[in-house]
């Protein structure tokens, strides 16, 4: 059993103390359908351990209050037992995602849960109190909403568990359904709705550092909203500092974290989006490599080799020479309409300068050309599916094509031995190797009494494990090993 941890409220005790609240005023829609951007966005600093000046209800474990500090100012504990598992919806490196029902409220969740070793010293645990933290200060439509916590007091399994609304899909399930290909429409109602949540984010000083089909989720409404913020981090734009360049999914990655940059800000999500931007369009991953070393090789070749100056205007330590290729974007997406070609160029640029904002990004010919976005609610609606459904799509797919194929290799050295009876002890040409092999083996065995010692122990000069000439010394023999 466990405590479960609900809001208290939905006031300014939401968010960390220091973070200014959003109004619904600072979130409403201008007259074009776009959001009045933020003044300025706070200055967020690294997540650390903190005495919370604020109190807290009883019941929380101390290791957690005491290292998640005011994230979990102004929520209250509830009975576990008030939550029901359904179904496993979803599993990562360090979580598992379940959905269930909130038997108090009827509604149904998705109850993330993270394994925990050792408490605080766990990394799975720093993941989990950094997205508390982070999606504590975030409140937009197209970011997932965190309503709770549970604590399990399991002491020989600890685990905990986020609490977040329940979404019907991912964009990964979706794209890979069979016979789905979206519309320009449509692709331009998702990426709009992508795009938002990113400037919201960045706007707030956050950084997702996992944008990939699979962290999108979307309701049976049309609504998509960012998920998984278990990678993320804040960070200042006025005041860029080093963090790890062991970020990103690999075929989303951008290739200034494949060579090892350490200083970066919102242009990493940027180029993400641009792959997922293209991926809807035409249907599949653009840059599935396999390694490191791979996907910097499908980069350049789709994306041009970088110039000499890109290393030393990065601080990149990894600089080396790659082949020279020229940008071919133009010539890959040629199918694809002209401004969603400039756009992917835009997003995909080498130099992550280059690649702008998600508000320019809001603002290119992309959105404003014709056709134009659809509304969310007139978005087909989808039986629900999400990556975990393409992956056991996919296992089925391959244990069937095993089968057949051990289905077929039985039958054929069936048929071998069949045709080997017909055909007495005499050498089988189309039999099996091993069939073949322990034929053989009988044969000598049998024909070993009539063999002389010369033909069962051939001469040296015949030997082909010693290497030398008859003619020569017993110094100039050398044997093979």
């Amino acid at each position: 059993m466990g405590c479960v941890f609900g809001k208290l409220n939905l006031g300014a005790g939401l968010f960390p103390i220091g973070a200014p609240h959003v109004t619904a005023a600072s979130s409403k829609p201008h007259a074009s359908g776009r959001r009045h951007p933020h003044r300025a966005p706070p200055h967020v600093g690294p997540l650390r351990r903190c005495r919370s000046t604020m109190t807290f209800s009883p019941g929380w474990p101390t290791w957690l209050s005491a290292a998640a500090g005011d994230a979990l100012a102004g929520w209250s504990p509830r009975c576990a037992s008030s939550f029901q598992k359904l179904e496993k919806i979803g599993s990562g490196t360090y979580s598992n995602v379940y959905k269930a029902r909130d038997l108090v409220t009827g509604r149904v969740v998705a109850l993330k849960k993270v394994r925990v070793e050792s408490e605080v010293s766990t990394e799975s645990v720093r993941f989990m109190l950094r997205e508390i933290a982070l999606l504590r200060r975030l409140d937009h439509p197209n970011v997932v909403r965190l309503e709770g916590l549970v604590v399990s007091r399991v002491s020989s399994s600890p685990s905990l568990y986020l609490v977040f609304e329940y979404m019907d899909h991912d964009l990964a399930g979706l794209v890979s359904l069979p016979g789905v290909r979206f519309t320009v429409p449509q692709v331009k109602c998702y990426m709009k709705q992508l795009l938002s949540g990113l400037e919201y984010c960045h706007g707030r000083g956050v950084l997702h550092r996992d944008i990939k089909c699979s962290n999108l989720l979307l309701n049976q409404g049309g609504i998509l909203k960012i998920a998984d913020f278990g990678l993320a981090t804040s960070f200042d734009p006025n005041n860029v500092r080093p963090m790890t360049s062991q970020v990103v999914t690999l075929w989303y990655r951008p290739p200034e974290l494949l060579l090892g940059a350490a200083r970066y800000d919102v242009g990493v999500d940027l180029w993400s989006a641009g792959c997922i931007l293209a991926e809807l369009l035409t249907g599949k991953p653009i840059l599935p490599g396999r390694t490191e070393v791979e996907q910097l090789h499908r980069i350049f070749k789709l994306c041009g080799s970088p110039s000499a100056d890109y290393f030393e205007k990065l601080s990149l330590e990894k600089a080396t020479s790659f082949r020279p290729y020229k940008c071919c974007i133009s010539e890959v997406f040629s199918e694809l309409p002209p401004s969603s070609v400039s756009l992917i160029d835009k997003l995909l640029s080498l130099d992550p300068v280059d690649r702008g904002s998600a508000t320019s990004a809001l603002n290119s010919e992309f959105f404003s050309s014709e056709p134009y976005a659809c509304d969310p609610s007139s978005l087909p609606q989808y039986p629900p599916t999400k990556e975990m459904d393409r992956k056991l799509r996919e296992a089925k797919v391959r244990r069937q094509r095993n089968s057949n194929a051990i289905q077929k290799v039985d039958a054929a050295n069936k048929i071998r031995l069949r045709n080997a009876s017909y055909r007495g002890p005499g050498t089988l040409p189309q039999a099996g190797t091993a069939v073949q092999a322990e034929l053989d083996r009988r044969r000598l065995m049998s024909s070993a009494s009539t063999t002389s010692l010369t033909e069962r122990f051939p001469p040296p000069h015949l030997d082909a494990t010693i290497v030398f000439s008859v003619d020569k010394s017993h110094e100039d023999m050398e044997l093979i090993t």
